[in-house]
């Protein structure tokens, strides 16, 4: 698929010589299709991003079915994934019924999925934030000591639909607060794909201040507005190690119409790659899983290299 050479590697100042591409397709792209992809579909494509090299592939969520139905069959799922060392397979866990539900099949990473906003922790959640955050105490407290692993997503870290523009204190407590409950990583969410170079730089700033370590700390952009690579570089040059992306752009925003959704993981590798930063991940094997997914799917994807590797429209 990829032209010898392309892209050629020129690379920049100041920026990490390896990423970890957090791959969020198999769960937060399928969960956002109408379709129920068949758990079958799931494991192969799961073990397809795997075989391409991506590190960390979240699996699916431990969600009640009546909520998320699209990943209701996430006991049927994991033990499929037998083979694939557990601690590459993160699993998002709302409570701790959805932590018994993980632990009891082997997961050794987990995520709880908070809000900067009360309006999104209201919708999402039918809490308050602080009241989320007392929920999600007792999951991580229980989860650090059983060994496993913990990832805190904040939703709505750049803007809300309901409120706007978030103020970049308020971002700072909430990401302090899920530290403070033991979470190992952030992963800083772009929920409705407003953000810019600029408030990224100065969210980063901030947290810094806040003695929240770069090392710990993800980025997770979507591209509504077309901002998600640049947002990317930014974080880049902050020294953000850690990014999520969806396979094919998998997953839109159910917040903003015609929004493509999640950074598309091949728009991502193709950037890092000519900037020579390494991610271990086989970009022709990658889009080859993309575009076998977006045929199961019934659609192109809307990542432009994968659209101009595989030359479909």
């Amino acid at each position: 698929m990829t032209a010898a050479g392309l892209p050629m590697e020129v690379t920049a100042e100041g920026l990490p010589t390896r990423v970890r591409i957090h791959e969020v397709g198999a769960r937060d792209g399928l969960q956002n299709e109408q379709a129920v992809v068949p758990t079958e579909i799931k494991a192969e494509f799961i073990r397809r991003l795997t075989d391409a090299g991506l590190p960390t592939v979240e699996a699916t969520s431990f969600v009640h079915p009546k909520w998320v139905p699209q990943l209701a069959d996430a006991e049927q799922l994991f033990p499929q994934l037998d083979g694939i060392d557990p601690h590459r397979l993160p699993v998002l866990v709302p409570n701790e019924r959805g932590l018994d539900r993980a632990l009891a099949l082997g997961a050794r990473r987990i995520a709880v999925f908070g809000s900067a906003t009360e309006s999104f922790a209201k919708a999402n959640l039918n809490r308050t934030v602080d009241e989320a955050l007392a929920m999600f105490a007792p999951v991580v407290a229980r989860a650090k000591d059983a060994g496993v692993q913990v990832r805190g997503y904040l939703s709505m870290c750049f803007g809300d639909p309901w409120e706007g523009p978030v103020p970049v204190a308020q971002t700072v407590r909430v990401c302090r607060a899920l530290l403070d409950l033991g979470c190992d990583e952030l992963s800083l969410g772009d929920t409705i794909g407003v953000a810019t170079p600029g408030h990224v730089r100065t969210l980063l700033a901030s947290l810094d201040e806040a003695g929240v370590a770069t090392s710990r700390i993800g980025v997770h952009f979507h591209d509504t507005y077309g901002q998600a690579l640049a947002n990317t570089f930014a974080a880049l040059q902050h020294g953000i190690t850690t990014i999520d992306a969806s396979a094919g752009g998998l997953g839109g925003c159910p917040y903003a119409k015609s929004a493509t959704g999640n950074l598309a993981t091949e728009d991502l590798v193709w950037m890092l790659h000519g900037l020579g930063i390494e991610t271990g991940v086989d970009l022709d094997r990658l889009a080859a899983t993309s575009v076998w997914m977006a045929d199961v799917l019934g659609r192109p994807s809307p990542s432009r290299t994968l659209r101009a590797l595989s030359h479909k429209e």
